[in-house]
């Protein structure tokens, strides 16, 4: 019998197995049984099969996904929805200055016209984001939903979620505690 233990890579087809091919092959050929045992390269143990998971250990996975959504969803929607610097321009500002550019595009050369066109860019980009409204309202009762268990699954403090930029009116609905120590 020849025994053969591959112990870097344990897929088949791997750089590790194909080098083991030909001593495989010539043993076979020599009427010996070919016994390959794959191991633990740490410790040269047999693998242990891997066991199903449980229904509970399956819905506390999903549980956590749903949760870790939740709150990275509201995050990000305070991230984006976060108050600039400067006044606020609107949309029919946006739309004079944008006729403004378009007007002196055909007269601008060079350097000139090079920004002319990116300060286009900006505005177009601005308009998008004035006219786009994220519905921030669904993504907080979400959050307020998840938060409470999510953070102390993860160890997040009030003062954390405070600094982030999280209202407290929200933090207080989620059952976030202001703990003083």
């Amino acid at each position: 019998m020849v025994r053969c233990r591959p112990h870097l890579d344990r897929t088949p087809g791997s750089k590790r197995l194909d080098c083991l091919r030909p001593r495989i092959r010539a043993a076979k050929a020599q009427g010996l049984r070919v016994d390959l045992k794959i191991t633990n390269a740490a410790t040269n143990t047999p693998r242990m099969p891997r066991t199903p998971m449980s229904d509970d250990h399956k819905a506390a996975l999903a549980e956590g996904r749903r949760q870790g959504a939740a709150v990275r969803t509201y995050l990000e929607a305070l991230e984006q929805n976060r108050p600039t610097r400067g006044r606020k321009r609107s949309a029919e500002s946006i739309e004079r200055k944008l006729s403004e550019i378009e007007a002196a595009l055909p007269s601008a050369t060079g350097e000139q016209r090079l920004k002319l066109i990116q300060a286009r860019t900006d505005a177009e980009r601005n308009l998008r984001k004035a006219s786009e409204k994220f519905d921030i309202a669904s993504a907080e009762r979400a959050f307020v939903d998840a938060a409470a268990s999510y953070s102390e699954r993860k160890g997040i403090e009030y003062a954390t979620w405070r600094e982030f930029g999280v209202p407290a009116n929200v933090l207080q609905a989620a059952g976030i505690a202001r703990t003083r120590g």
